[in-house]
Formats: C-alpha cells, structure tokens, sequence
C-alpha cells in the first residue's frame, strides 16, 4: 500500500508492518496470562481497531481479539459492515471468530499461524463471506513461537 502523508511524502505500509501490530497486541495478551492472540483492523491504510484475547480477565469465551478488533471498528467507523477493511490476527480464527467476519462482510482477512485444531479452515472457507480475501502466513514463525513459548510456560 502506498500513501501520500501530509508532507506529501510517500508512505508505504506492508502486510507485515499491520501484523507487527497485531503481534504487539498478542504480547499484551501473553503478558497478562491470555492465550496470546492480537489483531488489528485498518481501513485507508489506518488502524481502526485492535485487540487481543481477554476471555480470562473478562471471564467471557466470545472475547477473543477478532471480536474486540471488530467491535471496536464498527464503532470508530459507525457502520457494521466493513467491506473497505482489513483484519490482521497472528493466528487463524477459530469459527465463531470466522463468523464475525462473515457478517461484518470484512473485505480481507491477513493471518499468520494456521491453528490445525480449532482454525475456521477446517470447517472450510465458506465460513467466511464470499468476498472476503484471505491471506495467510505473513509472519506465521513469530506468531506460532508466541503460541509456543505461552503453552511451555503453562507446563
């Protein structure tokens, strides 16, 4: 993506400099015990949202990132349907999350580390909305080893 800032330089920013975001996101999920998810959500090349897993501070199983990021996009945008949008998350969302997705008719879906036991994508991509655009693995080894070092600290 490439922008003009108000300088009339030229800014450009990558799938991987959103997924750091969404990696900052997930750090702060790990830190506070959370299973360490973040994610991100830009419209015209700006964060509008952003979350990471709160399900244990909030004693709530529906408050993973996606839905945070989500949530809080509606509400800066104002609208429920962000076609014009992208969500970064550093791991693949589980369906529930997916279905989010779907009804918030997001226009692309970025992801890093495929999670082969709880992922949407086993289910199938139509869990998502057909105009929905997905990419996978941008920076999926830093997301897994998150996932990785969280999971060997519990043991």
């Amino acid at each position: 993506m490439v922008y003009l800032n108000l300088m009339n330089e030229i800014t450009v920013y990558t799938d991987e400099y959103f997924m750091k975001h969404a990696l900052l996101e997930a750090q702060k999920a790990y830190d506070m015990g959370e299973i360490p998810v973040g994610c991100v959500v830009v419209c015209e090349n700006q964060i509008i949202g952003k979350g990471h897993n709160l399900t244990e501070l909030l004693h709530d199983v529906t408050a993973h990132a996606e839905m945070q990021a989500i949530t809080a996009a509606a509400n800066y945008l104002g609208a429920k349907y962000l076609t014009e949008c992208s969500l970064y998350v550093t791991v693949e969302p589980c369906v529930m999350c997916a279905g989010a997705i779907y009804w918030s008719q997001m226009g692309k879906l970025i992801y890093g580390a495929s999670d082969e036991k709880r992922g949407f994508m086993r289910e199938g991509r139509h869990l998502l909305h057909p105009k929905t655009e997905i990419l996978n693995g941008i920076m999926a080894d830093e997301s897994a080893e998150l996932m990785k070092s969280f999971f060997k600290k519990l043991r």
